[in-house]
């Protein structure tokens, strides 16, 4: 097994950004303004790191933590992490991090741990999880997603899309729908409005509204906020928001009217943000949560992208 550090310190955001830059498939709960937004919303700090494996510099972590009377009640939460710079992704490397990750922050009276490694489910066995402390939240299931490759031009990202998915492209494109960049996200607050309003009717969970203002709020400065509208006769049918870390993305909001659903406003939308993802040298799509049960019909439209799927290995404590 590699000799593993985990050097915390406070890491300046620019030399955070550098090095968040080369990791490929880097996710969103790992970018800063991420931990910037909690703190806004949740109260929670952050805690930065370098991994380091027999010496060299292996990867990030961020997690976020609160503690009461000297951390004696205290809360740690590893969410998407941590990311691995080139080279280093291996079970070895995993193993060696998370023995001394979970060494760092054991399971004891008044610590609640949540983490969510960006491990794949194959990758280690539930053996080795459970000789180092850390138990399966079975409650929780395990978090699936697809990720689309942006390197491959987009005459091959084309055909690599589904029958269906690509008729229903070539439909939206001869329909009279206008696709706009709204750049000052005049139109954000009324997007949210509808996906709360979706997350009530349809059941399902996501980020909150005041975490998502909040997100966008740190992250729009930095010009990683790409909100795509599809109108017909000036009126919006369909709406995308997409966040931007690194050189990777993540598909985070999605509306469809049903005159958009009927006019294929949701692929023309999301082609067009694949085009502008590409000019800004994003290499790594994340397409978001897969779930066959509960979101059957986004599941399958998300399917039609071409991607590759990735399922999480699960919640521990």
């Amino acid at each position: 097994m590699d000799t593993c550090e985990i050097e915390w310190k406070k890491i300046p955001m620019d030399r955070w950004d550098a090095m968040f830059a080369t990791v490929r498939r880097s996710t969103l709960l790992q970018h800063y303004p991420y931990a910037q937004a909690l703190r806004a919303t949740q109260q929670l700090g952050a805690r930065h790191g370098v991994i380091h494996l027999d010496g060299h510099p292996a990867g990030l972590i961020q997690i976020g933590e609160a503690g009461l009377l000297g951390n004696a009640i205290h809360a740690i939460t590893l969410d998407r992490g941590p990311l691995w710079f080139d080279g280093y992704r291996s079970s070895e490397s995993w193993e060696s991090f998370l023995a001394v990750f979970t060494g760092q922050f054991p399971k004891r009276l008044g610590r609640k741990r949540r983490i969510i490694p960006e491990l794949e489910s194959f990758e280690l066995s539930e053996t080795f999880l459970r000789s180092i402390g850390l138990i399966r939240n079975l409650r929780i299931s395990n978090y699936k997603t697809a990720w689309l490759d942006l390197d491959s031009d987009t005459e091959l990202l084309r055909a690599r899309l589904k029958g269906k998915w690509r008729n229903t492209l070539s439909k939206s494109k001869r329909s009279a729908l206008i696709l706009e960049n709204d750049e000052k996200l005049a139109g954000l607050g009324l997007l949210l409005e509808r996906h709360e309003a979706s997350k009530s009717e349809k059941g399902f969970s996501g980020p909150s509204a005041k975490l998502m203002k909040a997100l966008v709020c740190f992250m729009a400065p930095r010009g990683e906020v790409l909100l795509l509208h599809a109108k017909l006769d000036g009126r919006t049918v369909a709406s995308v928001l997409i966040l931007v870390h690194g050189r990777s993305s993540t598909y985070q909001i999605g509306w469809t009217s049903g005159v958009g659903r009927k006019l294929g406003a949701h692929q023309g939308l999301l082609w067009k943000a694949i085009v502008e993802l590409k000019a800004l040298g994003i290499r790594d799509f994340d397409l978001g949560g897969l779930n066959q049960e509960t979101a059957a019909g986004v599941t399958a439209f998300k399917a039609g992208l071409g991607g590759t799927e990735s399922t999480l290995i699960g919640m521990y404590h």
